[in-house]
């Protein structure tokens, strides 16, 4: 028998080794933005009534290290196999959808998107996101050519589905995002222009009727009202808006300082940890602080689309391009609400919003664009 290195080539030296091909710009970029994540989350908890100080950023540091464990195990797996089992990922997913608005979901803030497990909740809703974007490459990967009306009409049904059952929830914010990667990904596909104006013109008229047949409930039509009207003095979201904007104005150029931020440590910014976390950032480390976060989620998005563009096939070129859709409006609308540009969603901003199910999909997103990226020579 050989010794390994005489005649033959160490894997860690084989060029063919996938692992050779790891982005550890993107990774190091992740990695950045998630310590990030655990001090804001921290800054924003420490002096909460009724918890312990670090009793939310020990959480989401478990969620975080589950969440890097998911990503190598995606990345681990050839790509192509997800791809070949698309129709079982898609199933499981309608199937966590129905069941979480069943009574073995749990309703909190008058949403059913929850599953309790113990002392953490599951929601299915995040993971459907990378899920669909697997399913939707696949489908079109299979159809090469032209995506022509026929098919694009089965793309949409495909996507449908499971957002009507996310808007059951309901989660408008969450269907924003599908939204989005559904567009990304159909431009890239080839559909004809004739169909994106169509698709347009539908999306917008299911925009209208979701609110005529009063499906938006009235803490939704509550945030985008003070989108419209920021000065309210009787909306909950008006007020939410004009902490956000006084503590990200606080924090000046270079900022209060870490966990010296007085609307941060007065808690006058509701839900700071979760969909208004980007204040503590711009209050505690200023425009330059954010600048850098900023920055680094820039890093994320052109890493994404250069494994977009190097991808051996379509279905990973596709991969990418979803996940890109997702992480660009998330980060967009998430940042924009905080300084009163876009209405107010419940979306999480990737890698920094203290949550569970969110964290998983945004490390289950980057294992699909490694794993495209590592593979891209075989």
């Amino acid at each position: 028998m050989k010794p390994v290195g005489i005649g033959s080539t160490p894997l860690r030296r084989n060029p063919a080794s996938a692992w050779r091909h790891v982005d550890l710009t993107l990774v190091g970029a992740v990695a950045a933005i998630s310590v990030m994540g655990l001090l804001m989350v921290y800054s924003a908890t420490q002096n909460r009534v009724g918890f312990s100080p670090t009793y939310f950023v020990q959480r989401q540091a478990l969620f975080t290290v589950i969440g890097v464990g998911l990503m190598v195990a995606i990345a681990s797996r050839d790509y192509r196999v997800f791809r070949d089992f698309a129709p079982v990922i898609y199933l499981a997913t309608l199937v966590g959808l129905v069941l979480v608005l069943s009574p073995l979901g749990s309703n909190k803030r008058g949403a059913q998107a929850w599953f309790q497990l113990g002392p953490f909740q599951l929601q299915p809703s995040e993971l459907a996101k990378v899920a669909v974007i697997v399913c939707l490459s696949a489908y079109v990967a299979a159809h090469r050519g032209e995506l022509d009306g026929r098919r694009l009409l089965t793309v949409l049904g495909l996507a449908a589905l499971p957002m009507a059952l996310i808007q059951a929830q309901p989660d408008l914010g969450t269907n924003l995002v599908f939204a989005s990667i559904l567009m990304g990904m159909v431009v890239v596909a080839g559909a004809r222009p004739r169909h994106m104006a169509a698709l347009v013109f539908a999306g917008i008229l299911a925009v209208v009727l979701v609110f005529q047949l009063g499906v938006v409930k009235d803490y939704q039509r509550d945030r985008l009202g003070a989108f419209i009207e920021p000065e309210s003095e009787t909306m909950r979201s008006a007020y939410s808006l004009k902490q956000s904007t006084i503590a990200i104005a606080n924090g000046g150029v270079f900022g209060k300082g870490l966990f010296r931020g007085t609307q941060t440590k007065l808690a006058y910014v509701p839900e700071q940890h979760t969909d208004f976390i980007f204040t503590v950032v711009g209050e505690e480390l200023g425009l330059v602080g954010s600048a850098v976060l900023l920055a680094l989620f820039a890093i994320v998005v052109w890493r994404t689309w250069r494994a977009a563009t190097l991808s051996k096939d379509l279905s990973g070129t596709l991969m990418c391009v979803g996940v890109l859709g997702m992480f660009v409006f998330q980060i967009f609308e998430n940042v924009g609400m905080t300084m009163g540009i876009m209405p107010i969603t419940g979306i999480p901003l990737p890698f920094m919003s203290y949550g569970g199910s969110a964290t998983l999909a945004s490390f289950a997103a980057i294992g699909l664009v490694l794993n495209v990226h590592m593979r891209r020579f075989s």
